[in-house]
């Protein structure tokens, strides 16, 4: 299937916000409960959570389509200071000038169909464009599947962090590569 990768503009802000609303919930660990996942999206992931995203600019966001234009998956990258020092302390082992790939989601219809691979690779591409030496994210520790994913694409565990979601703090790999 041909895939073509773009940076988002404002225009794709409902796009994505769809793609958010439903994908978040695949990367949640078994058990969260779906209140807390659809509160998690009203808070995070809204329109306007989007719209406030692609008017950041140390933020990249970047949109996968299939061959009609439908949007099939997204990625944003965040630029900036880490304001948790232990999470800073932690990426900073990664090496100076890293940038966070904060969000990374492919529509399920599209798992297994190598839209994952080319996004990624356009990620890392868009974060070595911007200046980034590593790239580095939180993915839950329960994830198998994207674990397997971004071991394949070079991702290493270098630390651990929390995520909230509801009421539950989730453990979380920080994991990172050099670009």
């Amino acid at each position: 299937m041909p895939i073509s990768t773009r940076r988002a503009t404002a225009a794709d802000a409902p796009a994505l916000h769809d793609l958010a609303a439903r994908t978040f919930g695949l990367a949640t660990p078994p058990g969260t409960l779906q209140a807390d996942i659809d509160a998690f999206i009203s808070s995070h992931l809204s329109l306007a959570s989007f719209e406030r995203y692609l008017a950041d600019p140390a933020r990249v966001l970047l949109l996968a389509e299939d061959e009609a234009g439908r949007p099939i998956g997204y990625a944003m990258l965040v630029a900036g200071p880490i304001t948790d020092p232990d999470l800073a302390a932690t990426v900073a082992t990664a090496g100076p000038d890293s940038i966070e790939l904060s969000k990374f989601y492919v529509a399920p219809d599209n798992h297994g169909s190598g839209v994952a691979g080319t996004l990624m690779t356009a990620t890392l591409r868009a974060a070595a464009e911007a200046g980034a030496k590593a790239c580095w994210l939180g993915v839950n520790q329960r994830n198998e599947r994207a674990a397997k994913f971004y071991t394949k694409h070079g991702f290493d565990i270098i630390g651990t962090k929390k995520f909230q979601v509801g009421d539950i703090w989730h453990d979380d790999h920080v994991r990172a590569r050099s670009l």
